[in-house]
């Protein structure tokens, strides 16, 4: 499957344009290594994102296995998020945001571990079938580079925004302001779930249309936004600031990253590396082992 061309032509990642395979820049668009040493056509195989829908998923899944495997009490049920739920000790163990890991505790790095963890099997299902379904329209706007980045971007800043008002709810909790608040967003202590970097792929389409890029995806994704925002604040344990911050954080980035510009190979490198940073943050998690 990922056998390495070495003649021939393959379509470049930022103009979709044929080139040929060991050229070192695309006569189109000036993209350095178009062909990505050969590997290019292997990947596009992979979807057109590139493999990264199947990364967050495969990623996600041996998560949340490892989520429940952890659990000190066994696989429960949870009358919020419903079947197969690991353990809140085992979700902190593995690297859960919110107002306790984050303020209280100082783990920072639970900022990107977060996203990776799910609270149930239909928490997980929802969630990657959203992946699914938005990871290969925003590789088209964006690049598989800009779009990995903007997925774990966009989650480190929802879950930053849900651990700051957790923490805030918290300490002025009594108030009729807070218990308002709380009642509609939420108030995360622990919380957990790929649905803010959802919402940060959602904000980074929208802001694509906006710009006249795939205008009638923008319109979509405006619509599932607003759906699942309304969703999120009917149904109880949903953790609707890291769902906002998400979206934020998403337009944002695609304001700063410009779908009218081709991506540039420093796009997928930087993917690439806050990938590894991920993992590092996960595995740091796991040694610090919140407690609690």
């Amino acid at each position: 499957m990922f056998k390495r061309q070495t003649t021939g032509s393959v379509v470049c990642p930022s103009c979709g344009k044929l080139v040929g395979i060991n050229e070192s820049e695309c006569w189109h668009c000036g993209r350095s290594n178009p062909g990505m040493w050969g590997f290019g056509p292997a990947l596009r195989r992979l979807g057109a994102d590139l493999g990264v829908s199947q990364v967050v998923i495969f990623g996600c899944a041996l998560l949340y296995l490892v989520s429940l495997v952890l659990s000190p009490t066994g696989v429960n049920w949870s009358p919020d998020l419903g079947f197969l739920s690991p353990s809140g000790e085992s979700l902190a163990r593995l690297g859960a945001a919110g107002a306790i890991p984050v303020v209280v505790s100082g783990h920072w790095w639970t900022l990107l571990s977060a996203g990776w963890l799910h609270g149930s099997l239909i928490h997980i299902l929802f969630n990657m079938m959203w992946v699914r379904q938005l990871a290969p329209a925003a590789s088209v706007i964006f690049g598989p580079g800009r779009t990995m980045l903007i997925y774990i971007l966009a989650s480190v800043g929802g879950f930053l925004l849900s651990s700051l008002m957790g923490f805030a709810l918290t300490i002025t909790q009594g108030s009729l302001l807070s218990g308002l608040l709380s009642l509609l967003m939420g108030r995360a202590l622990l919380t957990v779930g790929a649905s803010a970097a959802v919402f940060g792929l959602l904000g980074a389409v929208v802001y694509a249309g906006r710009r006249g890029v795939a205008a009638h995806l923008g319109r979509q994704a405006w619509i599932w936004a607003v759906f699942l925002f309304i969703f999120g604040l009917v149904f109880p344990s949903v953790d609707n600031w890291a769902h906002l911050g998400g979206f934020v954080a998403g337009y944002g980035l695609a304001k700063w990253f410009n779908p009218l510009l081709p991506e540039k190979p420093d796009h997928l490198y930087g993917a690439l590396a806050a990938l590894a940073v991920t993992a590092i943050a996960i595995v740091v998690a796991f040694l610090k082992g919140l407690t609690l």
